[in-house]
């Protein structure tokens, strides 16, 4: 069992996928920092001053008891987070279906490219037999 599993987990596929998931992971990230420390602050002069990280909509407030504690926390629809990680998530699924597309016109083109030529004596059986097959008719 242990000798079979050590084949599975060490198979180039498995092993590119591992990889594939590590790459995709460190580019969202990249992605949310970007959205989050450069797109939206470049967008909110445009939007005239409104900070999308920010936008919110309280649904409870925030309880507190006499001596200004909070005894329960508000509800709060954090739209601004959701609407950033919708760019994210649009970016990163973007870019991968233009990786994907990039990786799919190599393979078809490796599969269009012609067959190797058969081997030099293959050919020449085949004008043997040829010459052969003329002969007996």
């Amino acid at each position: 069992m242990l000798k079979e599993f050590k084949e599975f987990a060490l198979k180039g596929n498995l092993v590119d996928m591992a990889v594939g998931f590590v790459m995709g992971g460190a580019f969202a990230t990249v992605v949310t920092a970007f959205i989050q420390g450069v797109f939206l602050p470049l967008l909110a002069p445009i939007m005239g001053g409104l900070d999308l990280a920010s936008w919110s909509y309280t649904i409870s407030p925030a309880v507190l008891n006499e001596a200004g504690e909070v005894v329960k926390e508000a509800a709060v629809i954090e739209l601004g987070n959701f609407i950033s990680a919708v760019i994210s998530f649009t970016i990163v699924a973007f870019v991968m279906f233009m990786i994907i597309k990039a990786m799919n016109s190599l393979k078809k083109k490796e599969e269009a490219a012609p067959p190797p030529a058969p081997p030099r004596q293959e050919v020449l059986l085949e004008e043997i037999r040829n010459l052969l097959a003329k002969q007996s008719q």
